[in-house]
């Protein structure tokens, strides 16, 4: 036997550990060079590992949750079986086994009709190079999808997966829902309650690992070591919803319609430039804070994975329809697990907005090493005085936290006075001072 032993190198930016999210072999597998070996999670993101070389697996460290530290043993090969049938192989030998088990459930089924199958019970691309997986065996899938099987109710136990190993893909889950398969449906009834009704019993335990994990560490940290000042403030935004809508009705057929958010960015961005010590951040070792001329914008995203925040760099040399194609640009990769680590940090101050779900009001958590952060909450017509009568106006409150420590209650409120001062008078958001 050729052994090799793998160690988990440095995924990059100095990183010193990182946690295991996801297997993509077993002791025992045959496995090529570059192809997928484990899903690691770092404080930036999920980066999938590949095999160094070809070989079979001899024996693997750690479970999904388990941090490793760079430099420590992560798989062993024995390159001397390289010739072994491959993971990727074994998927196109799939159908041919599965065949009989297809026959076998054809010949119990009722008689079939003449019309053509629907697309429930047409057998998926996926179903069809499925990978049995023996029982009680190890689930493996990613973050988003286990995030969406959660969602719609599916084990993932009851999934046959045709990716390498037996790995659940997007496809093997679209197709268990298209089909029901994996549904709770077939779970015990539950005892009657009072008045009849059904009562609900059972718990799920769900392990804390990969972005989840980081997004709780990272968010007790800012808790914890951040003394946080609130400061929400009251916005007529009456005349930006008319040139919102005039620029819309304007644009090109099929242009994505603009938002409130790449105004509100574009008009932080020239705000920022009076108020310095609000684009900033502080770095603990050195106990210094470090205050930024460029606008680095962290977009707070909510993706299958848990929160992320992607960058927009230099916000402030864009205009409002390049900066609100690179919002939606960074926001969809974070979404879908294409964003680059360069795109997942280095922000200096961060926008958040919950959209339709925006509420009154709420207290955003400072993205630490930031020291402010803007949260845009929903917008709603309401009765206000105007000149002494009563008008109908567009609102929206503008919650802010800012790093007590390092920006004081005057400047916090002062620099989102001004934001809203361009806000209700938008001509001003496009003159640079």
């Amino acid at each position: 036997m050729s052994r090799y032993v793998f160690k988990l190198p440095d995924l990059g930016e100095g990183t010193v550990s990182s946690e295991i999210v996801a297997w993509r072999v077993q002791p025992g597998d045959a496995i090529l060079e570059d192809q997928p070996l484990v899903e690691m999670s770092t404080d930036k993101a999920v980066i999938e590992v590949p095999s160094p070389v070809s070989g079979r697996v001899v024996a693997v460290t750690g479970q999904p949750g388990d941090v490793v530290a760079v430099g420590s043993e992560l798989a062993v090969f024995d390159t001397a079986d390289a010739a072994a049938t491959p993971l990727g192989a074994a998927k196109a030998a799939a159908p041919v086994a599965a065949a009989p088990v297809r026959a076998a459930a054809a010949a119990v089924a009722p008689a079939a009709t003449t019309s053509a199958p629907t697309a429930a019970t047409a057998p998926s691309a996926a179903a069809a190079t499925a990978t049995p997986r023996a029982p009680g065996g190890r689930v493996m899938a990613s973050p988003a999808t286990r995030a969406r099987a959660r969602a719609a109710g599916v084990d993932l136990g009851a999934v046959a997966g045709s990716g390498p190993g037996g790995r659940i893909e997007r496809g093997d889950l679209e197709a268990a829902l298209a089909g029901g398969a994996g549904a709770h449906s077939a779970a015990p009834a539950a005892p009657a309650g009072a008045g009849g009704r059904l009562a609900r019993s059972g718990t799920e335990e769900i392990k804390v690992i990969g972005v989840r994990r980081v997004i709780a560490q990272r968010m007790s940290e800012a808790k914890r070591n951040i003394p946080h000042f609130a400061y929400v403030e009251e916005i007529d935004v009456s005349e930006l919803e008319s040139l919102r809508v005039h620029l819309n009705s304007k644009a090109p057929q099929g242009s994505p319609a603009l938002t409130y958010l790449p105004f509100i960015a574009l008009a932080l961005a020239r705000v920022l430039e009076s108020f310095p010590q609000c684009n900033a951040l502080y770095d603990a070792e050195r106990n210094v804070i470090v205050r930024h001329r460029a606008v680095h914008l962290g977009i707070a995203t909510q993706t299958p994975d848990g929160l992320k925040v992607p960058v927009v760099r230099n916000a402030e040399g864009y205009s409002l329809r390049e900066l609100a194609a690179q919002i939606r640009r960074v926001s969809e990769a974070a979404r879908t697990g294409t964003a680059t680590r360069g795109e997942l940090g280095g922000s200096t101050i961060t926008l958040t907005s919950l959209g339709r779900l925006g509420g009154i009001a709420s207290t955003p958590v400072i993205n630490s090493p930031e020291v402010a952060i803007v949260g845009v909450n929903k917008a709603v017509e309401r009765p206000v005085v105007v000149g002494g009568a009563i008008a109908v106006r567009r609102i929206m409150n503008l919650s802010s936290s800012f790093d007590h420590r390092f920006v004081d209650g005057f400047d916090g409120a002062a620099m989102i006075q001004a934001l809203r001062e361009r806000l209700e008078h938008p001509a001003t958001i496009f003159i640079e001072d």
